[in-house]
């Protein structure tokens, strides 16, 4: 099988490059440039390709894809929301994915997230490299006896609880699907996980239901000095209602992996481009706003299981024995 990757950063191509000598019937090349329109023409002679959560993959994509003879999209992830899985199935092309690379290190950089904005490594940090010692301005909140409100509890989600329990925290969980493993967690409404938690961490996937779930209205039910974190997708929250409650006072802090105006900066290097819109510039801005690009996944052993899965999907396709909880279907 011959595979073009697209997108590709060092990390992708160390990750990989370990694994495939031990599959010899996979061939790969590696593109930096990302999918679009006038890329796809590269996948001709290609069986499949692999694309990124940040990816184009619509459906004037496949058909392009299809036509250059490609059979499989493998994504390098577990997320598919950028994928039109409608076009894909007329196209006769499977989508395969990653599901679970490895929760443990997205609820980590929650984690790490919450207590970096609350805090304020990122202000402490600053003020010592430029020799001020001082406190002031400083102050954060002890997580220990709080309440941690998790909105879903899929893998992600329930690492991120277990995390939580273990800082001494009461668990709050709201989700359609209870994890019964979870024998800690207290499932309640939405309205309540909000108007009781100290700290509401987002995990729950993007689709017509949960899209915008963090807005005027859901804001307005959470505790004043609240601190809220999403690593999950950027549109789970209305950017512009954050920002208006981020200027009411409404937050303690906000820790951001994702946002919904990442699409052109996720994993780039922009420092001497000016940013095309004033809504990320305006989150940059706030003092209890840490926003990271995307990186809640990049650890050595979540690169690892995501090239070891996505190989695992190449080979057992061409065998015809695909893993079934691998494919995505409309």
């Amino acid at each position: 099988m011959k595979i073009l990757f697209y997108d590709t950063k060092k990390y992708d191509r160390e990750s990989f490059d370990e694994l495939l000598p031990e599959y010899p019937d996979i061939t790969v090349d590696y593109l930096e440039a990302d999918l679009s329109p006038h890329t796809t023409i590269l996948a001709k002679g290609y069986d499949a390709i692999c694309a990124f959560v940040s990816s184009d993959v619509g459906g004037n994509i496949i058909e392009r894809l299809a036509e250059n003879g490609v059979r499989l999209i493998l994504m390098r992830c577990a997320g598919y929301n950028n994928v039109d899985l409608e076009a894909a199935a007329k196209a006769g092309i499977t989508i395969m994915r990653v599901p679970g690379y490895s929760p443990e290190a997205v609820a980590e950089h929650a984690m790490a997230l919450a207590l970096a904005v609350n805090r304020k490594i990122h202000k402490g940090y600053i003020k010592v490299r430029e020799n001020n010692f001082s406190l002031i301005g400083l102050t954060g909140i002890t997580f220990f006896g709080k309440t941690a409100g998790i909105i879903g509890t899929g893998k992600i989600g329930a690492a991120m609880c277990r995390i939580c329990h273990g800082f001494g925290m009461k668990v709050l969980a709201y989700d359609i699907y209870q994890n019964p493993e979870l024998d800690f967690v207290e499932y309640v409404s939405l309205d309540t996980l909000l108007s009781d938690s100290d700290l509401i961490s987002l995990h729950c996937p993007l689709t017509e239901e949960s899209y915008h779930l963090i807005c005027k209205d859901t804001i307005g039910k959470m505790k004043d000095k609240v601190v809220l974190v999403n690593t999950s997708r950027g549109a789970l929250i209305k950017t512009e209602d954050l920002i208006a409650g981020i200027r009411g006072k409404k937050f303690f802090g906000v820790g951001l992996d994702v946002y919904e105006e990442e699409t052109h900066n996720v994993f780039e290097n922009r420092e001497d481009d000016i940013l095309e819109t004033s809504v990320t510039a305006r989150l940059l801005s706030f003092p209890n706003v840490i926003v990271t690009s995307h990186q809640g996944f990049l650890t050595e052993e979540a690169l690892y299981a995501i090239s070891r899965t996505t190989l695992e999907n190449a080979r057992e396709f061409e065998k015809g024995i695909p893993t079934e909880a691998n494919i995505v279907r409309a």
